[in-house]
C-alpha cells in the first residue's frame, strides 16, 4: 500500500504557517513564482548587521507542501547568512531530485519526503527558499 501524500505532519506544518507580519524594517523583498503549479510567495526580511537574518514575514498562496515548506524555512531562518539559504537550497533542490539522501543541515525538511516522487510538487516546495535567497540578497546580506 503506497503511503499517504499528505501527512499528518505536512498538513499540521502547513496549518502552522504563521501570518505575515509588519516588520520594524524590510531591508530586502522578493515576490516568486512556481512556473509548474502557480504558487505565489512574497518574502520580506530584516538582517542584522552582519547580514544575517534577523526577521522575517511570508505571504504565502501554495498548496500544503508549500505551506508546509514556509513554514519550516521560517522556523529556522533567524541567524542564517545568504549563503546558508543559498546552500540550504541547493540541498534542497538535490535532495528533490534525486541527487542526495538528506535534504541538508535546514531543520524538519526531512517531512517533505512524501513530495520526492511527486515533480510537480517541487517548485512549491522550493519557493520559499528562492524567495529568502533573493530578498537577501537584494538587500545586500
Amino acid at each position: 500500500m503506497n503511503a499517504p501524500l499528505y501527512t499528518t505532519e505536512i498538513l499540521r506544518l502547513a496549518a502552522s504557517l504563521p501570518e505575515p507580519r509588519g516588520l520594524d524594517r524590510v531591508d530586502g523583498a522578493a515576490d516568486e513564482r512556481s512556473p509548474t503549479c502557480g504558487s505565489t510567495l512574497r518574502v520580506e526580511v530584516q538582517l542584522d548587521d552582519g547580514g544575517r537574518v534577523r526577521a522575517i514575514s511570508q505571504t504565502v498562496h501554495a498548496c500544503a507542501f508549500g505551506q508546509a515548506s514556509a513554514a519550516l524555512m521560517a522556523a529556522s531562518a533567524a541567524g542564517k547568512s545568504r549563503d546558508e539559504v543559498r546552500e540550504a537550497l541547493d540541498d534542497l533542490t538535490n535532495w528533490l531530485a534525486g541527487k542526495s539522501d538528506e535534504p541538508g543541515s535546514w531543520l524538519g525538511l526531512q517531512t517533505l519526503a512524501p513530495a520526492r516522487s511527486r515533480k510537480s510538487r517541487h517548485g512549491a516546495i522550493l519557493l520559499p527558499f528562492r524567495a529568502l535567497a533573493s530578498a537577501m540578497e537584494r538587500a545586500g546580506g
